[in-house]
């Protein structure tokens, strides 16, 4: 059975007992204030895994609705979430990484420092040295290290690590 996200005045958030469940389970969304609280991929990723639905003016959305309305303010929202889906699948914890300027935290299964800042990008995506730079200073300056993910047009995600060194 799915579970209900609601969608009110741009905050996606459940109050339901497998959303609980689920977020200490398996680290989807923030517990606050007795519901939890989604970034639009992770509340993808749960109604596309058809373990919720997405309630809007307390309606159920189609999926093309939700796609429609998670991906309305976000410029690369297709790009961000196959690299989000893609390290999910791959056992790591995915948190939006903005207030780091990323897009999103990356952090090893039960572990509460993230390792990595993530940014996705597509092959065709021009980086300048100076962006690197600063987006692996910021990292390094936070304990992380700056990981690009690039997504070719068949959607095959490489991963870049990178890391500040001192000689």
């Amino acid at each position: 059975m799915k579970f209900p996200i609601y969608l009110i005045a741009g905050n996606l958030f459940s109050n339901s007992q497998k959303a609980i469940t689920l977020q200490k389970t398996r680290k989807l969304g923030e517990f606050e204030k007795e519901k939890v609280i989604y970034s639009n991929y992770e509340a993808l990723y749960l109604i596309e895994s058809n373990k919720a639905q997405l309630i809007y003016k307390e309606k159920p959305a189609s999926l093309n609705k939700t796609l429609k309305l998670l991906s309305k303010k976000h410029k690369n929202f297709s790009i961000n979430y196959l690299v989000f889906k893609n390290l999910r699948k791959k056992g790591y914890i995915v948190k939006t990484g903005l207030k780091f300027g990323a897009e999103f935290r990356v952090y090893k299964k039960n572990e509460t420092h993230a390792k990595y800042l993530a940014f996705p990008v597509t092959r065709k995506t021009k980086l300048n040295w100076n962006e690197i730079i600063s987006k692996t200073r910021i990292s390094h300056s936070t304990a992380k290290k700056l990981l690009i993910a690039i997504v070719d047009s068949q959607q095959d995600i490489s991963y870049y690590e990178l890391d500040w060194v001192k000689i």
